[in-house]
């Protein structure tokens, strides 16, 4: 298929309208079948349960070309089973894995034009999210839901690509103990908001949150989960019920263990310790790993070994595996690859 006539080197990572969207409604108490439509405007009612309570989840995807011209996703099922969990959560109803997967399939197939060539630092960028769509004025859950699919392609998540950026610890808290900060919903990133304007204002890329309970322990950042390297080579990541779990962090725990054979602990990170690691890095869907060379705690800087220039070699190795198993360069564990055909 002939792709569309984007500058796919510059596009950034923002929205760029596709030709198909993928919509199932809940009613009754059950899915309808779905359908894919042109139409990308949402009607609903002015009291919607998402317009009144924040009742909605969303989820996050990509679609690559790999090197021998497949276009596949990444273990699509384990975002399919973290929407699950977070739905419950808000005491939506699930929609089913087998169902999500189908539907990220279809708009895949149906926006083919739209996915970046292989070897253009762009991909396609895929977001399921489910709504109250039903008319809510008592606190209670909706009665009807939407669940809808879109696509579009996007560039690096920070500007300067994989270089090293620069975060604050941040004065606010991203989530409660006992709260929603492990499930992925609207209302968890609506309250991060004003944090990561004042940090771009103060010239910051991100924010480290600590934990609500203490303020000693590392969590994550208001989109990422945090990863660090002793300075014997050692992988540790931050452990808590109040984080986001991440697949790209748990993908990366693994190639870090299988691939490179290196030691992981998975445990709580007091703020601490982090001056006495020698690499600091940001994972997630959108950017993969973001290299951080410098935390500023108030004015107190800790300025990580690797430097401001490039990754470090841990967290480069790191990168290089998991974007060559995404991009068919490596050989894939069974079951994280889904071709589109």
């Amino acid at each position: 298929m002939e792709k569309k006539n984007i500058d796919w080197a510059n596009i950034g990572f923002g929205y760029i309208k596709t030709d198909k969207r993928y919509v199932s409604n809940f009613k009754g108490g059950q899915w309808d079948e779905g359908t894919l439509t042109d139409d990308d405007k949402v009607v609903i009612s002015e009291c919607a349960g998402v317009l009144q309570y924040a009742q909605t989840v969303f989820e996050g995807l990509k679609a690559y070309t790999t090197e021998d011209g497949k276009v596949v996703c990444f273990r699509p099922d384990l975002n399919a089973q973290r929407m699950i969990d977070s739905a419950q959560r808000l005491e939506m109803p699930a929609f089913p894995e087998e169902r999500f997967i189908d539907a990220v399939v279809q708009i895949v197939k149906a926006n083919l034009a739209y996915v970046p060539p292989y070897g253009s630092g762009a991909t396609l960028y895929i977001r399921p999210y489910m709504f109250g769509s039903s008319p809510v004025i008592g606190v209670k859950p909706a009665e009807e839901y939407q669940f809808r699919v879109f696509a579009t392609p996007v560039g690096p998540y920070f500007k300067g690509g994989a270089k090293p950026i620069t975060i604050k610890v941040s004065d606010f808290d991203r989530a409660a103990p006992h709260g929603t900060g492990n499930i992925k919903a609207g209302l968890n990133y609506a309250m991060s908001l004003h944090a990561i304007v004042t940090a771009h204002e103060e010239g910051y890329s991100e924010n480290m949150y600590l934990d609500a309970a203490t303020r000693t322990k590392v969590e994550e950042t208001g989109g990422a989960n945090f990863l660090f390297v002793t300075k014997d080579n050692k992988l540790v990541t931050p452990k808590s019920d109040s984080i986001l779990p991440s697949i790209t962090r748990r993908s990366l725990v693994y190639v870090a263990k299988e691939y490179l054979g290196l030691e992981v602990e998975e445990r709580e990170v007091f703020f601490e310790e982090v001056k006495d690691f020698a690499e600091c890095g940001l994972c997630g869907t959108a950017a993969v790993i973001s290299p951080v060379g410098k935390i500023v705690d108030h004015g107190n800087e800790i300025c990580f070994p690797s430097g401001m220039d490039e990754m470090g070699p841990v967290t480069k190795k790191l990168y290089d595996t998991l974007t060559g198993i995404q991009m068919g360069r490596i050989e894939a564990p069974e079951g994280w690859i889904k071709v589109i055909e």
